[in-house]
């Protein structure tokens, strides 16, 4: 097992076991982490899907994963969203893996802004949809 996995994992556990702390860790895209077990302590697992083909597999590969773990609350989030045929393949998938959809993010001139800026886009773009839909998801939570 790897010492970095081991040890992120262990550290999550006394966090929200003994303490009952508050952590939001955004772990590295893709399986690793799930495999290893890192985020195995999770009381939300947030999958982030893209409409596209590649994404939405790891997405089922990330929900198989963390049903594994024993992960009860398990939610998709739909990224990057730039039509409703898009919102539409990630409902499907949503729906056809019993995954609760918990927002929708659209596509968004003022995160790419950021980006290229180097910056947040809370600081860049306030009030661009993307932002208000991680705020609100983030109320939501």
């Amino acid at each position: 097992m790897c010492r970095a996995h081991a040890t992120v994992r262990e550290l999550l556990g006394a966090l929200v076991g003994e303490n009952r702390e508050l952590a939001v860790v955004d772990l590295e895209a893709g399986l690793e982490n799930l495999s290893r077990g890192t985020p195995r302590h999770a009381d939300v697992l947030l999958i982030v899907l893209e409409p596209y083909f590649k994404s939405l597999e790891t997405g089922r590969r990330i929900l198989e994963l963390a049903r594994e773990l024993g992960i009860q609350r398990i939610y998709g989030v739909a990224n990057k969203i730039r039509s409703q045929e898009d919102e539409a393949a990630i409902r499907d998938f949503a729906r056809s893996h019993q995954v609760e959809l918990s927002a929708t993010v659209l596509d968004d001139e003022g995160i790419l802004s950021a980006d290229r800026q180097g910056r947040s886009p809370v600081d860049v773009a306030p009030d661009s949809p993307a932002v208000r839909a991680v705020h609100d998801l983030a109320q939501s939570l």
